[in-house]
């Protein structure tokens, strides 16, 4: 019996080692990494400049808090603020802690109570943010929620529209919805948050805990529709597989949250800043995102046209290397089966299959993925 929660329902997958592109197992098994430990590993696994900086980092200092001035913090808020609409930076361990952070900030700074998320949308699992998430699922069993969360349908400017008043904090979304199927917001439904927060005084929240440092080929990935949020949080991408979280916000709300207003006993570590700053050296870089552009382009082009005799598959969709292939109920099947031949992927919902792969996967090894994908969906196609 296991002494751990069963809270995962894990693949039968023991990983004994992680390289780059790939996973190997136990059994010695190697794998095409397509999910990227949920688009964290963005420079792959064990990258050998972020593996150099996490070994430097542990031969100085591993932690003194938040109580000290740690110039790693200062030098990786840089980079953040630099690359984005961003002014100042409070560090955290996770996605879910920057998006407290962010809704606690909203509140704060506002002084209003209401804030408005979408349908299907995912930003966490602690009371805030599980009551952010626009999903039922995430709140069977737990008791009442967060007061004055609103769900609306995502890419719904109407019903957007209806709703906003006043009363509203902010309105909080991602740029494409990750758990919720990999749908991309609309430039109108984007730019339209935008205006209305303007308009009435409520702040614009943007998550990019999976869609931030450099997976759609941007920095982030509302810098592709020319907007300006007032508060962003990263995370996942962010320190290669180190726990780190970022709330970045604009200079204006700082007056919010000054000292004893919000902390964290872990945040802002100086390993997994370490981490983080050598994964941002690399993906902020002008030539490493035309190439990750170049790519996922090419990439998502040829499985397109690959994918669009199968009748299987509804849609083939994202941005970047932030890709949904819309297949129905034959979405595990095909999950399992790609997994038998050697390419993990994952789920976004009960029908899509998720592609993650790292920033870094050469094309090579895009082919490589594509001729196993075609294969499983021959194979399919013979069943059916």
């Amino acid at each position: 019996m296991s002494s751990l929660f069963p809270t995962y329902q894990r693949l039968d997958i023991h990983v004994k080692e992680a390289n780059g592109t790939h996973l190997t197992d136990e059994k010695n098994q190697t794998y095409l990494d397509f999910i990227s430990g949920i688009a964290v590993c963005n420079v792959g696994h064990r990258h050998p400049e972020v593996q150099k900086a996490v070994e430097e980092q542990l031969n100085k200092v591993w932690h003194v808090s938040n109580l000290f001035h740690q110039s790693i913090q200062e030098e990786v808020a840089s980079l953040l603020v630099a690359n984005s609409s961003g002014d100042a930076v409070f560090f955290c361990n996770s996605g879910a802690e920057a998006n407290e952070a962010a809704i606690k900030l909203a509140r704060k700074h506002t002084k209003k109570h209401k804030i408005i998320t979408f349908t299907k949308s995912f930003h966490g699992r602690t009371f805030a943010t599980m009551t952010a998430t626009g999903q039922a699922k995430i709140h069977e069993g737990f008791g009442p929620l967060v007061n004055e969360f609103v769900y609306l349908p995502y890419n719904d400017v109407e019903s957007l529209e209806a709703e906003m008043d006043d009363t509203v904090a902010a309105i909080m979304t991602e740029v494409v919805q990750g758990e919720g199927g990999v749908v991309p917001g609309t430039e109108s439904f984007l730019t339209t948050i935008q205006k209305l927060c303007q308009e009435y005084g409520a702040l614009f929240i943007v998550d990019e805990v999976q869609t931030g440092i450099g997976r759609t080929g941007k920095p982030f990935a509302y810098q592709h529709f020319n907007l300006s949020p007032d508060i962003i949080t990263a995370a996942k991408g962010l320190g290669s597989g180190m726990p780190v979280g970022a709330m970045i916000g604009k200079a204006f709300l700082t007056e919010s949250f000054g000292p004893g207003s919000h902390g964290t006993t872990f945040g802002g570590n100086p390993i997994a800043l370490a981490s983080a700053k050598a994964t941002l050296q690399i993906i902020f870089n002008k030539q490493f995102l035309e190439e990750v552009n170049a790519k996922s382009v090419t990439f998502n082009n040829r499985l397109a046209e690959m994918l669009e005799s199968y009748s299987v598959v509804k849609e083939v969709r994202g941005k970047g290397f932030m890709i949904g292939i819309e297949c129905g109920e034959y979405q595990a099947q095909l999950i399992t089966e790609m997994r038998e031949k050697g390419l993990l992927v994952l789920g976004a919902g009960p029908h899509v299959i998720r592609l993650l792969p790292p920033l870094t996967v050469s094309n090579e090894e895009l082919a490589e993925a594509l001729n196993i994908m075609k294969q499983v969906f021959q194979e399919l196609k013979v069943t059916i």
